[in-house]
Order: structure tokens, then C-alpha cells, then sequence
């Protein structure tokens, strides 16, 4: 795990910055770490009400990033966000600790299908499922008329320099590993380097470049036509009164990597109850209904939340039937980073 590696050794020098007030006594806080675009400012409002608190979020942007951070020694956070692949780690290296069971009262509420992607903690001992979801591809249909819906999209050599691509490995080689048939989790050596020159040749070539998060408002000023990302940050940028003539946000046919992020209480947080109170507060379905309106995501964790809901949503849960759970790869995460080498940094 290089890029692991090397971000824990970035993160050392600022690991302890963020803590608690007090070690011992109930400061009246819980802290989040959650990724970006996240966590809807009437939910955190509404549970700081009823349980006369503060809630405070810190913010990253990659499972590489809060797991780095949090290897490097991190204090203070209570609740943190990994994707499944991530969760799986933590739980196994012991850095998050018990769900209590009796707090969790609103269980019954989780879509019963959940516990067939939690493979390693059907029952939710350790995790909570958030959100499953998948990022796809946001077509600017007024620049754009006439377009397959799949990944080779980006092949298109007539779209060059107005499309962009996640700054993320799993996904991109997930993508092109969707797109020849393979599973998403393929570690084969050969399968990973097609994967890997599918990229180089066919769809690096017309990208402007890699991007995290400012794929949203290139989009929504109109110099990207064609992005893959997640639909909150494409429909986060483009005024509302604008988003159904310029946006056609679609899973393409070949499905794709999957994503489900859950909440995990960290060893040593010091607001324990407090977590368990907001982990069973989130799914109480007219709480989650207010996270479903505030991104317009579909139900599919909550689905009695789902029938309570006021928006539609920017793609339908069923269009994710073709897409599989990004799952930890172990020590062949590293074949990941060494392909990702060739792709990210080296030039076209």
C-alpha cells in the first residue's frame, strides 16, 4: 500500500492537531469526519436540538486520505465515514470499536439487502450502512446531442478537452475493468495492464485531466462536457433552474464500481453514546428522508425513508443492478497504485 504509505508519513507532522477539549470531562460535542458534500446542515441541526449538543465536521475527500490521517494518529473524531473497502480494513486493524446494539433502535429500518454486501458484518456489529451509491458519467446535453451511455464515451476524440475523469484509482480502473467484462475487483496481473492501456490509449488522450472536485463547476461554467463523478457535485454546481436542460447524469449499461459508505464509531472516541445516538437518529426515516431530499439520492439503505421523501432523485437505485461493491483487495491494492502510476502521472 505505497500511496498509503507515503500519505501516513505526509500526515504525521499535523496528526495530533485535531482533539477533544477534555479527556475527562463531556464537552457536549461529537465530532465527525465525513467526506465532502456529505452532511446536510438540517440534520445536524435537528439532532443538535434534540439532544442539546454540538455536532462539528471535519471534511476529506478520499478513503486514502481520513484512513492515512487516522493511521498517523488522529485524536478526536467520533464518527468517521469509509467506503466498504476501508471498512473492512478498520475493523480488521481494530480502530473502530462495537455498535451498541441496544441504542440501535431504528435497525430494523436498514434495506435487508445491505447485510448481502456486508459480507463481513451482516449484522452490523461494527458498521451502519449511509449511503449506497455509484458515481457515473454527467453529459452536458446542450454541448453534446448524440452519445452512447458507457464508459467509452471517453474514447470519443471529438469531445477532447472538454471531459474529465475522477482523481481516483479504484474507480477509473474499476471503470475500464467494467467496460472489458471483468469484475470491478480484478487482480489478475494481465486483465489490470489491459485495463490500465485501455486508458492510456483510448480515454487519458482526450481528458483535460483528473480531477477530485472542482469537476462540478467546470461543468456547471461549461468547459467540461463530459465528466465522471459523483451526481451531488455535478447537480451541487448547476443552479437547480438549469440542471434538467443541461444535465444528463446516467450509470453507464457496463455498471461500474459501487460505493456503500458506512458510519463506524473509532476506538478511544470519547462521545460514545452521543455516536450511537446519531448513527440511530440518521435512520430514523423522516431524519433520513431529510438526507435523501437534501442530495436527492436514491433509498435503496433506507427504503421506509424512501417512501417519505419530497424530490426525485438525480438517478434511481435501480440503475445500479450492474454495478459491484469496490471490496479490499488486501496487499493487491499495490498492482492498483503501480497502474495508477503509469496513468495519473506520467505523461500522454
Amino acid at each position: 500500500m505505497k500511496k498509503i504509505a507515503l500519505a501516513i508519513m505526509a500526515l504525521v507532522a499535523v496528526a495530533f492537531t485535531f482533539t477533544s477539549c477534555g479527556d475527562t470531562k463531556d464537552d457536549g460535542t461529537l465530532y465527525l469526519y465525513n467526506w465532502t458534500y456529505y452532511t446536510p446542515d438540517s440534520v445536524l441541526q435537528a439532532f443538535e436540538q434534540e439532544f442539546n449538543c454540538k455536532v462539528k465536521v471535519d471534511t476529506f475527500d478520499s478513503n486514502e486520505v481520513m484512513y492515512a490521517k487516522l493511521k498517523a494518529g488522529a485524536k478526536g473524531y467520533d464518527i468517521t465515514f469509509p467506503s466498504q473497502d476501508y471498512t473492512s480494513i478498520m475493523i480488521n486493524q481494530k480502530m473502530v470499536q462495537k455498535i451498541n446494539q441496544a441504542k440501535f433502535t431504528n435497525k430494523n429500518y436498514i434495506n435487508p439487502a445491505c447485510r448481502n454486501l456486508m459480507t463481513f458484518d451482516p449484522d452490523m456489529q461494527y458498521q451502519v450502512p449511509y449511503y449506497l451509491g455509484m458515481a457515473g458519467i454527467a453529459v452536458n446535453k446542450q454541448k453534446v446531442k448524440n452519445y452512447e451511455k458507457s464508459w467509452n464515451i471517453f474514447a470519443r476524440t471529438d469531445l477532447k478537452g472538454h471531459m474529465s475523469m475522477m482523481d481516483d484509482m479504484r474507480e477509473v480502473i474499476g471503470d475500464a475493468l467494467a467496460y472489458q467484462g471483468l469484475s470491478v475487483n480484478t487482480v489478475d496481473e494481465e486483465k489490470l495492464q489491459t485495463a490500465a492501456e485501455l486508458i492510456n490509449t483510448e480515454w487519458k488522450p482526450n481528458l483535460v485531466k483528473f480531477d477530485a472536485e472542482g469537476f462540478g463547476k467546470s461543468f456547471a461554467s461549461g468547459d467540461f462536457w463530459v465528466c465522471q463523478g459523483y451526481a451531488e457535485v455535478i447537480f451541487g454546481e448547476v443552479p437547480e433552474d438549469k440542471q434538467e436542460d443541461m444535465i444528463d447524469f446516467f450509470i453507464p449499461k457496463e455498471g461500474g464500481p459501487q460505493y456503500l459508505d458506512s458510519m463506524v464509531i473509532l476506538k478511544g472516541a470519547k462521545h460514545y453514546d452521543r455516536a450511537n445516538d446519531f448513527i440511530n437518529f440518521i435512520h430514523r426515516p423522516e431524519i433520513y428522508a431529510m438526507f435523501l431530499d437534501e442530495f436527492r439520492f436514491p433509498g435503496f439503505v433506507n427504503t421506509e425513508a424512501d417512501k417519505l421523501r419530497k424530490t426525485v432523485p438525480m438517478y434511481k437505485a435501480e440503475e445500479m443492478e450492474n454495478g459491484e461493491l469496490k471490496l479490499d483487495v488486501g496487499e493487491d491494492l499495490e498492482k492498483f497504485n503501480e497502474k495508477w502510476e503509469t496513468i495519473r502521472f506520467t505523461a500522454n
